[in-house]
């Protein structure tokens, strides 16, 4: 994990940051966001029939699974110090090129892409994330998130 301080962080604008580590993502978690979002579709929970009949043969993570880790992950890759709190302010440029299949293991890629001044108190950063599949070329998300810092 980098650490960097909140007056340091505009050094870092145009830099890979770094990479969180590797996670699996396991059939019992793809079950889990199934049960909290009632998207229970096929090709995430049937583990029989994903096998036989979809394009991955195996079941897949559902994408806002896979976006729903980006905190989790960055966290892991990236601490901002002197602020007192970091508020999760949203995604920009969301997409899922790939599929994570159940049992794969992902991670983020974290890179600055801009930061902005809002006032006196607020620092509003963009990173772009990029979810990396293990032995896979594309990767599974990537995505503009925005993190809000106080001061």
């Amino acid at each position: 994990m980098v650490s960097i301080a909140i007056n340091d962080l505009e050094n870092y604008k145009g830099v890979v940051i770094g990479h969180s580590p590797w996670t699996t993502i396991s059939q019992d978690m793809i079950n889990a966001f199934a049960d909290a979002t009632g998207d229970h579709q096929w090709i995430h929970v049937d583990v029989e029939r994903a096998k036989r009949e979809s394009p991955w043969k195996s079941p897949v993570a559902h994408g806002y699974l896979t976006a729903s880790l980006i905190p989790m992950l960055n966290s892991q890759t990236l601490k901002v110090t002197g602020t007192s709190a970091t508020i999760n302010y949203g995604l920009d440029k969301l997409r899922f090129p790939a599929a994570v299949k159940a049992g794969a293991e992902i991670r983020s890629k974290v890179e600055l892409k801009d930061l902005t001044q809002v006032d006196d108190k607020r620092v509003l950063a963009t990173y772009r994330t990029t979810i990396e599949i293990r032995g896979e070329d594309k990767p599974a998300c990537v995505a503009d998130n925005l993190a809000m810092y106080v001061i």
